[in-house]
């Protein structure tokens, strides 16, 4: 029997400091816990989280997302279900798998990654953070969709508001009026584009999402905004912190640094570790569409429902010394680590697994080669800890890195 143990509120600056160690105290003693301020249910546990997100829709639904996701981004495709639902995905999917992604997109990655690293590679230092993993993910999108990079700036902006209003937990009205603004501002500036694409389609995501038709449906303009909208955001935020991630995790882990570049085979294994150990996303929402009793107690009909990945993906009931970043780890599947049987919880599960986990994938694996070509002794700079930020989003903040230059 567990003893009593305290556990800090998920809005509380103990919690944003260390959440690692509060979600090992829900775990124990509060597994599932009403928190008042944000009107849900607080689950915590591997076996909970992953029942939820694998629910078909009987018991759990993404009905939450009429408030939380809709304001900022107008109705996306995670809000649908049942035909509607596999009809806009397969309209979207097929741009982030298979061929387009390797024949179309993977020279996109590449040429975006090649132009980040070479305005450092020559300078001995880089800012991993504000150099290459915040802008990186953001210029391949721009690039995919067709898009001005040198409007980078402003959609850098604009998901950064995007992800505040997502994580505005305590219900800051200045940050939910920025996020509101932005869909104003968005749909200002990518309208127009779309009707233009519409006209004169080019060879790129943005004009292939207008001509798309999957049983007679094709999306409107307001469907593809809202679903580029999305992209940026969640495409932009999660990749840019799982760069970060990966590569404080293994500054911090010399050893499994070494492996790494000497078997570069071993980087989807890093990455997948990352997604378990430090997760992008540490909490997504879901509604119960019915009362639904769960290991950890019963959740009413109705409720929103946090579910808690980055306290699931340390479940020592699930992994083995959790805490413990490891990349030789053997209970976790790399293989799978990145399509809807993965067994960490970083990407979700089920019917809205993450459509662009490949694409984050690809991006990743080709950032994190690039980045060791370019700086093969890289180091941490002199005195400097990497320390995380954030609560619903989170990763570290900067990450000065050092490096004896190596020629092109």
């Amino acid at each position: 029997m567990s003893t009593a143990q305290h556990v800090p509120d998920i809005l509380s600056p103990e919690f944003a400091a260390d959440p690692y160690a509060a979600y090992r105290a829900m775990r124990d003693t509060t597994p599932l816990a009403w928190h008042e301020a944000t009107q849900s249910y607080i689950i915590s546990r591997y076996e909970d989280v992953e029942r939820v997100f694998k629910d078909k829709g009987s018991e759990f639904t993404t009905d939450n997302y009429d408030w939380q996701l809709e304001p900022v981004h107008g109705k996306t495709i995670l809000q649908l279900s049942g035909r509607d639902h596999a009809v806009r995905r397969a309209l979207v999917a097929p741009a982030f798998r298979g061929s387009d992604l390797q024949e179309k997109f993977m020279p996109v990655i590449e040429r975006n990654s090649r132009e980040l690293v070479d305005t450092f590679r020559h300078t001995g230092s880089a800012e991993l953070v504000a150099d290459y993993a915040t802008r990186f993910p953001v210029n391949v999108i721009a690039d995919m969709l067709g898009l001005d990079k040198a409007d980078h700036t402003r959609f850098h902006h604009w998901y950064t508001a995007v992800i505040a209003f997502l994580g505005n937990l305590s219900g800051d009205a200045a940050v939910a009026s920025a996020g509101e603004r932005t869909r104003v501002e968005f749909a200002e500036y990518m309208l127009p584009i779309i009707r233009a694409r519409r006209e004169n389609p080019g060879d790129d995501l943005l004009s292939a999402l207008c001509a798309a038709e999957v049983d007679g449906v094709r999306m409107s303009d307001e469907d593809i905004k809202a679903f580029c909208s999305l992209l940026l955001a969640a495409g932009g935020e999660t990749t840019d912190k799982a760069i970060a991630g990966i590569f404080t995790n293994l500054l911090l882990n010399p050893d499994q640094l070494a492996a790494v570049r000497a078997d570069r085979s071993l980087v989807p294994r890093a990455f997948a570790e990352t997604l378990r150990y430090t997760p992008p996303v540490h909490m997504i929402m879901r509604q119960s569409a019915t009362e639904v009793t769960l290991s950890s107690g019963t959740i009413p009909a109705g409720a929103t429902v946090t579910c808690l990945i980055g306290a699931a993906n340390r479940d020592e009931n699930r992994y083995l010394d959790p805490d413990r970043f490891d990349i030789f780890r053997d209970d976790l599947t790399t293989t799978t680590a990145f399509s809807a049987a993965a067994d960490h919880l970083a990407f979700a599960l089920g019917r809205h697994f993450c459509v662009g986990a490949l694409l984050a994938k690809a991006e990743v694996e080709t950032g994190v080669n690039h980045l060791l070509d370019a700086m093969p002794d890289m180091r941490l700079a002199d005195g400097f800890d990497p320390v995380e930020q954030g609560v619903f989003t989170r990763g570290p903040q900067s990450l000065p890195v050092r490096f004896t230059p190596v020629a092109a």
